[in-house]
């Protein structure tokens, strides 16, 4: 089992990818639709989806880990399956980050995107922002009941 300072890795981890993939889902969508706020926070948010890539497989990987120490439940085994599909939904969020600095620096340059592939990319950090926040939320809810052995009849 993984520790930091003698507690599991997971439980700490967790804490971290909980707060920011929302974090960074709101802020990115707000530098998306707001071109003043991009210009404020562009670099900001590319490092916070940088930290949060990073950080989701380690915890994923600690959480493992954790399981393998305590036994898993089905409870356990659900919110192992539900939090290792959190790549999927992290990773777009990079390069979304990556592709909305791009545009940025572009605009910089005096050269913006066109008004239908700067919507697009509006969009799709929307709808990749509202999936990834979702699926912390079904993650982190699944790992609470799995915790505290709470059913969905209680």
């Amino acid at each position: 089992m993984r520790t930091i300072d003698g507690l599991p890795a997971h439980i700490l981890l967790v804490h971290a990818v909980v707060v920011l993939v929302p974090l960074t889902a709101v802020l990115l969508a707000l530098a998306a639709l707001w071109p003043a706020a991009r210009r404020s926070l562009i670099w900001l948010v590319a490092a916070l989806a940088v930290v949060t890539a990073v950080l989701t497989p380690l915890t994923v990987e600690a959480g493992e880990s954790l399981a393998e120490r305590f036994g898993e439940s089905e409870a356990v085994r659900t919110h192992a399956d539900l939090g290792s599909t959190m790549n999927y939904f992290v990773f777009p969020l990079v390069v979304l980050a990556g592709l909305l600095l791009f545009a940025h620096v572009r605009d910089g340059r005096g050269k913006p995107l066109r008004r239908p592939l700067a919507a697009g990319l509006a969009v799709l950090i929307l709808i990749a922002g509202v999936a990834a926040t979702v699926q912390v939320y079904r993650v982190g809810e699944s790992g609470a009941r799995a915790v505290w052995g709470v059913t969905a009849s209680d």
